[in-house]
């Protein structure tokens, strides 16, 4: 089926839905290098304004994925809740907009519409929004997660405390853990990327954090960054494990180059369930995404990476995850070329996830060889402060000497904090004034001077 509009006396004729939501989709780099992007702005809002007339009903009639050669696909329509979604079956996607925006659409009602949108319905209302209008709606969804603490609170902000190490010395961990602890990060998840994936080390990594998170009665959980084949392995051989993790992608032929599918999916959160480590919920995947991704393996099918990465967001939702983690600008100026497409990009991953039910932080990030700097990385934290941001992440200096990439420091999840009043999850901000980190005063929080005594010995 094809799509026409007219602007400035001429006619635009677009092939397909895919292709009109490719042509819509803000400029950036990986839709120009996949060859599906506007050929010029005038094109784009030709495009913006024949999606804006599209009943959202068409998103369930002409799939842009063909379903039966893609999982992803399938489950998106299978899993649909037609009774969620007929309040708002009428509308077309300009209609979408204007009632999201309007103060009918509150927490409650967005909450309970979550399991009738699609991806692609998403994705295609975030195309035809400003930025201030991603960071509104997205401002009033609540998404709350439970495992050993509760995250997603309004008022409250996440961090997962990311102590990554070249060669994985459990000293130098150790030490950039208790560097976090200190600028109260580490709420959301304690989670290293393993320099050596091997079975070994990634037990010794385990329990480490398990040993700091017991020793110290923290109120959180600890996930190693392992392919979810090797997290299965551990979870059988009784290794503490409290989150299973996963890259994942919004097709069947991107999830099966990183040697995934829904099915083994399935098999690590019943793995993880078993072990029965949450205490005040059992909300324990952790998965990541990133725009650019499908395209990145060759598995787009000609499909817009905003689009995409929406599509993962409905793998996501199927396990139930505590944290979904957009890693936004850590694929590379290929796909995000400079600050302003990964501002962009950053504020439509949230907006979408969140719309769709999901607990949705994000890797505030660039590369080294991006057009972009810590400048663009805190205006687009500061802008998710008041989106509503689930969680950031928390590394020592902003540089991973890792993974060799730049993203949030420790001290950014203060300035956040201060500046908006928001606190650590519920749990969290207990323990920190319980064990001397933050004390309170003149409704203004101040974090020790001094190390307390008590965690001294962490390093000894």
């Amino acid at each position: 089926m094809s799509y026409k509009t007219s602007i400035a006396h001429q006619n635009y004729v677009f092939a397909d839905l895919k292709t009109l939501m490719a042509k819509a989709t803000p400029l950036r780099s990986g839709d120009e290098l996949a060859g599906v992007a506007a050929e010029n702005a005038t094109e784009r809002v030709a495009a913006q304004m024949a999606l804006a007339d599209i009943p959202l009903k068409n998103f369930l009639n002409e799939v842009l994925v063909d379903y039966d050669r893609d999982e992803v696909t399938r489950l998106i329509i299978d899993d649909h809740r037609a009774d969620l979604f007929a309040p708002i079956s009428h509308f077309t996607v300009g209609d979408f907009r204007n009632w999201l925006l309007s103060s009918d659409a509150t927490t409650e009602k967005l909450q309970s519409l979550s399991m009738g949108l699609t991806p692609e319905m998403v994705a295609a209302v975030s195309k035809i929004m400003r930025n201030q209008d991603l960071i509104l709606v997205a401002s009033k969804c609540e998404v709350i997660t439970k495992f050993r603490n509760t995250i997603g609170l309004k008022g409250h902000l996440s961090t997962r405390l990311q102590p990554n190490h070249p060669t994985d010395d459990l000293l130098g961990i150790s030490a950039s853990i208790l560097d976090g602890l200190m600028y109260g990060n580490g709420d959301a998840v304690i989670g290293i990327n393993p320099a050596t994936d091997n079975l070994q080390n990634l037990t010794e990594l385990l329990k480490l954090m398990d040993h700091i998170i017991q020793e110290y009665q923290i109120p959180t959980q600890s996930c190693v960054l392992t392919h979810i084949s090797s997290g299965i392995q551990l979870a059988e051989r009784n290794v503490p494990i409290d989150l299973m993790f996963q890259s994942i992608a919004g097709t069947q032929l991107a999830n099966e180059g990183f040697g995934i599918s829904l099915d083994l999916l399935q098999e690590g959160y019943e793995a993880t369930l078993a072990l029965k480590r949450g205490t005040v919920g059992q909300n324990l995947m952790y998965f990541e995404t990133g725009q650019g991704s499908a395209l990145s393996s060759h598995a787009h099918h000609g499909v817009d990476q905003q689009t995409l990465e929406a599509r993962a967001y409905a793998v996501a939702r199927k396990y139930n995850p505590l944290l979904v983690n957009t890693v936004v600008g850590f694929i590379g100026p290929e796909y995000l070329y400079d600050g302003k497409q990964i501002i962009r990009a950053g504020l439509e991953d949230h907006f979408c996830g969140k719309l769709l039910g999901l607990p949705m932080g994000c890797d505030i990030c660039y590369t080294n060889h991006a057009d972009a700097d810590q400048n663009d990385m805190d205006v687009l934290l500061t802008l998710f402060g008041a989106a509503g941001l689930n969680f950031i992440m928390g590394i020592p200096g902003s540089d991973d000497v890792m993974l060799n990439y730049q993203t949030t420091s420790f001290h950014d999840a203060l300035y956040l904090r201060q500046l908006m009043g928001l606190k650590a999850a519920p749990e969290f901000d207990t323990w920190l004034s319980e064990q001397g980190i933050f004390k309170q005063s003149n409704n203004r929080i101040h974090w020790a001077e001094h190390m307390p005594a008590q965690f001294s010995k962490l390093l000894a």
